[in-house]
């Protein structure tokens, strides 16, 4: 029996912790995550299951070696079925729902019923959900004028990826990913130059890259049509639309090389605007300056107001996975 403390924590030890406080105290439920940006996502998602009886608290699964990431808390916290009614993992999905089981480390993802997943690919999908992201340019530059329609372009976005995400999928079930990794994919997905009043030719190029790959994957996988119709209704199945296909792609390459410079071009508009109004609304110089100074006081930053989105709390992935914990405490309540 080992004798680290860390090789014996496991739902059992907190299950007795619980054990040992009063009976009148709330019941401590242990939540492992990812990496510090995760616990501030899952803190929200299960904040709303906390009540006199329970809480959650959620930390990375090392405070002695400092170890993060997906393998870290599987890995630690899987081997051996340590998980329990006490003590959960929560994940991004990664690719690990989509390829239904295809993998040891998806099949732990998807069949314990200990750990939970974003469903999207990650938590910074989530951050970048379309139909919130204009509310992230009124807090950034507090301008409400609508002057992009995030969600129409998004859609248009996904719906030219969504034939080449199909074979992304299907070749990471299969085993050929080496041939066309999601690093290949993100360089297709990269919408390039983005013009706030002209956003199709971003469109257009997208659906050109997509066009050019998915005709060189047909030469080199001849005999794929069936088991790629196949592969393109069970994504459906599992909730991937051709619209909400930005939501499953890689969730940094969409919120670094996608959103956030999007948001920054559309922000440096709403702000220009504001400034203007300012200009010409000012009695006197005066009164320009200290309205000017106090505007840009105001301002805040995009990356770092992303990472504060909670409008994807309306969103059906969202909603999939806090009926997932309902299911968990049901047994427990």
């Amino acid at each position: 029996m080992s004798k680290r403390l860390r090789d014996n924590l496991n739902s059992r030890y907190f299950e007795a912790a619980n054990a040992l406080t009063s009976k009148n105290a709330r019941h401590r439920i242990v939540a492992y995550v990812e990496s510090y940006d995760d616990i501030y996502f899952w803190r929200t998602v299960l904040s709303e299951f906390e009540n006199d009886k329970r809480y959650f608290e959620v930390m990375l699964p090392s405070k002695m070696n400092l170890t993060r990431g997906k393998k870290s808390v599987l890995m630690n916290f899987l081997e051996g079925e340590p998980l329990g009614k006490d003590m959960i993992a929560c994940v991004d999905a990664d690719y690990d729902y989509l390829i239904q089981g295809r993998t040891q480390q998806s099949r732990r993802v998807l069949e314990s019923e200990f750990v939970f997943h974003t469903y999207v690919y990650a938590i910074e999908n989530f951050q970048c959900y379309a139909p919130s992201l204009h509310n992230v340019c009124v807090s950034v530059t507090l301008n409400d004028h609508r002057i992009f329609d995030f969600r129409g372009y998004f859609e248009r976005f996904s719906e030219a990826l969504f034939p080449l995400f199909v074979w992304s999928i299907m070749v990471y079930r299969n085993g050929n990913y080496p041939k066309f990794s999601i690093t290949d994919f993100n360089r297709i997905a990269d919408p390039g130059g983005f013009n706030v009043q002209n956003p199709e030719p971003s469109i257009a190029n997208v659906k050109r890259k997509v066009h050019t790959k998915i005709n060189d994957l047909q030469r080199q996988f001849p005999d794929a049509k069936e088991e790629y119709l196949k592969t393109k209704e069970d994504l459906k199945e599992l909730g991937v639309t051709p619209q909400t296909t930005y939501l499953y792609i890689q969730g940094h390459h969409l919120f670094d090389t996608v959103v956030s410079p999007m948001l920054s071009k559309v922000c440096n508009l709403l702000r220009q605007e504001r400034q203007n109004e300012i200009y010409h609304a000012a009695a006197h110089r005066t009164q320009k300056r200290n309205e000017m100074s106090c505007y840009e006081n105001s301002l805040q930053d995009i990356k770092v107001m992303l990472k504060k989105n909670t409008g994807y709390m309306v969103s059906e992935q969202f909603r999939r996975l806090q009926e997932d914990i309902r299911r968990y405490l049901s047994p427990l309540e």
